[in-house]
């Protein structure tokens, strides 16, 4: 639950400072000072908030979760796109699940090889909102390569015919009364997603925390429900400061994977317009290296996500502002 506080600063003037707080576990909460606020709104599914914060750039805060900072996105949004584009030998068709912000059909619209991009999300009042306050992802909205969707992307993908390159799960956490967490359930992959896949398609989303200790709320049984669906998973992690916490995503295909660094980093050079800041092949090669407890932890992991045994991140999806 993200708050944004008003409290006493322990100087001579008392001067007023304004914060963010996001409560992360029970016991835990994650804060950080603001300039301003923006802008507030709810849709009809979601509440809306754009945060100018000291540490961290503008910030884009949806039903009181931290989705993205000005300054770090860029480490989320190259992990979750680049490594399934580049291990695809050449990726032309592209769906986003969600992806409302524009900024992962940014990252997919710099491949060279990309033809058509569908974007799906359920939100028009976010995606409107985005287009209008992050204008770093002006250009990609505008790109003639891109298709928005307002859908369910559930509903959508079993309503088209064709099938795609690469199928992206950029989706809202899975949270206790969400509206996405039936989109990480087996069922779901099994029959909606892999039936889109092209021949040698690749499937990734955004997994949740990834921590030597959070890694077990959903990271660890979004893995083992992959691997019930396809014959080739590959997790892997960044840590990403806004989020105060390591972040995974998990990578799924019946082909391998078996690019090595120099490899990924030559196609690199062939395939995407301009330079990443985060992701090379050495940068993923790392992030697919996890630590020894949380390999062990996902190679024991028995847990499969479906609707009737759904794990969710900590969290209710709700906002409020508080004086102090």
């Amino acid at each position: 639950m993200g708050d944004v506080s008003i409290s006493n600063g322990l100087t001579n003037s008392q001067r007023k400072s304004c914060w963010y707080e996001e409560e992360i576990e029970e016991n835990l909460r994650w804060c950080f000072a603001l300039k301003s606020i923006l802008h507030t709104g709810a849709s009809q599914y979601q509440d809306i908030q754009l945060l100018d914060t000291k540490p961290f750039g503008k910030a884009l805060v949806i039903d009181g979760k931290l989705q993205s900072a000005e300054i770090d996105e860029f480490i989320y949004h190259e992990s979750l796109v680049h490594p399934a584009l580049l291990n695809h030998p050449n990726p032309k068709t592209i769906f986003i699940m969600g992806g409302g912000e524009g900024s992962t059909a940014r990252e997919i619209l710099r491949y060279k090889t990309v033809e058509k991009v569908i974007m799906c999300d359920i939100d028009e009042e976010v995606v409107d909102f985005c287009k209008s306050h992050l204008l770093v992802n002006k250009e990609a909205f505008y790109d003639p390569r891109l298709e928005l969707i307002i859908n369910d992307a559930r509903a959508e993908l079993e309503r088209r015919e064709e099938v795609y390159d690469v199928i992206i799960g950029d989706l809202a956490d899975p949270i206790e009364g969400g509206p996405c967490y039936q989109l990480y359930t087996k069922s779901f992959y099994e029959l909606v997603v892999k039936p889109r896949l092209s021949q040698g398609g690749i499937f990734v989303t955004q997994a949740g925390p990834a921590g030597i200790f959070s890694h077990t709320e959903v990271f660890s049984c979004i893995f083992n429900t992959l691997r019930q669906v396809f014959k080739y998973v590959v997790p892997y992690s960044a840590h990403i400061p806004s989020y105060a916490d390591t972040w995974g995503w998990v990578m799924a295909s019946d082909n391998p994977f078996t690019l090595n660094a120099d490899e990924l980093d030559q196609r690199i050079k062939q395939m995407i317009e301009g330079e990443n800041r985060y992701l090379d092949g050495q940068t993923f090669t790392s992030s697919s290296t996890l630590s020894k407890a949380v390999r062990k932890s996902l190679d024991n992991e028995t847990h499969i996500y479906t609707e009737g045994s759904a794990r969710f991140i900590y969290g209710h999806g709700s906002n409020a502002c508080k004086q102090h």
